[in-house]
């Protein structure tokens, strides 16, 4: 039962593994409540008192409620899909309301601060053009950490300075290349051709391997900790330097959900409270009472 919805997130829904194992995990969790609870192993047969007692079970352990709602919402899924496929003619979370959470302001980092790790590379060596790049594309592009890993070199259109990226449930989209970031493509190809031959994908470790997401995530963080006390330095904060640095520059929003690959102006939005400092100064200087 739990394989058939596994399989179905990973066929029809195409989501990433990352996500399939969360929702799987989340699943495994609550048939063992319940086994270990009610005696009971098939989660068709409970109910939404039994639910309530793994939730309230969950807020005791000192889980946030940010992690407990995902985890209701993967169950919630589940029993869409069984409603969906006439296993079950009821899903008992209809009318459950998600636990409140506190709003996370993510700080982006500052213009100043991106400089001054780029300024940090030295062009001649492997490991550190490779880095280069790969700041360079997570913020002159906004891609996300999975996609840049998945980037291969046939997705690279130097002549019209275009990236085609594989998003989420597998989407694609076209990406600018900035002229800077071209440049430090061309050269970082000729040397990783030296070291490594050809290559399938685009970002390697040094012994030829396709980069893996906590590498890049450790070198994010390693590099920013040398020019910013930001709590989280990681490649998503580059990702959101990117909007918002772009709309702090009046980029319209639906533009920016594009290059985001978001499907919707929800996930956009989120983006514009970083903007909220740079509307002030706009408005300061622009209403005409502002100035008296």
């Amino acid at each position: 039962m739990v394989k058939s919805f596994i399989a179905y997130l990973s066929l029809e829904k195409k989501y990433s593994q990352n996500t399939i194992i969360a929702y799987q995990s989340d699943l495994e969790m609550f048939q063992s409540f319940c086994l270990q609870e009610y005696g009971v192993f098939d989660v068709k047969e409970t109910n939404y008192a039994q639910i309530r007692l793994w939730i309230v079970g969950l807020v005791n352990s000192g889980i946030s409620n940010r992690t407990i709602n995902r985890k209701i919402s993967s169950l919630n899924s589940f029993y869409k899909f069984l409603q969906c496929s006439n296993q079950i003619k009821h899903n008992p979370l209809t009318n459950h309301k998600v636990l409140k959470v506190a709003k996370k302001v993510q700080v982006p980092f500052s213009e100043n601060e991106i400089d001054l790790v780029l300024q940090e590379f030295e062009d001649e060596n492997f490991e550190s053009l490779r880095d280069k790049l790969i700041v360079e594309f997570l913020y002159s592009t906004g891609m996300r950490r999975q996609e840049l890993i998945g980037l291969k070199e046939v997705a690279l259109d130097l002549q019209n300075n275009t990236v085609k990226v594989l998003g989420k449930r597998s989407k694609e989209r076209y990406l600018p290349i900035l002229k800077s970031v071209k440049k430090t493509i061309k050269d970082y190809l000729i040397i990783k051709k030296k070291l490594y031959g050809n290559s399938e994908y685009l970002f390697v470790t040094s012994k030829g391997n396709k980069m893996y997401g906590t590498l890049v995530y450790r070198l994010i963080n390693s590099y920013f900790s040398r020019v910013s006390t930001k709590v989280k330095k990681s490649p998503h904060v580059i990702r959101h330097s990117f909007a918002t640095h772009l709309l702090n520059e009046g980029a319209d929003l639906n533009s920016v959900k594009e290059l985001l690959g978001h499907s919707s102006l929800a996930s956009t939005q989120v983006y514009t409270n970083a903007s909220l400092g740079h509307l002030k100064e706009v408005y300061n200087q622009a209403h005409p009472r502002s100035k008296k």
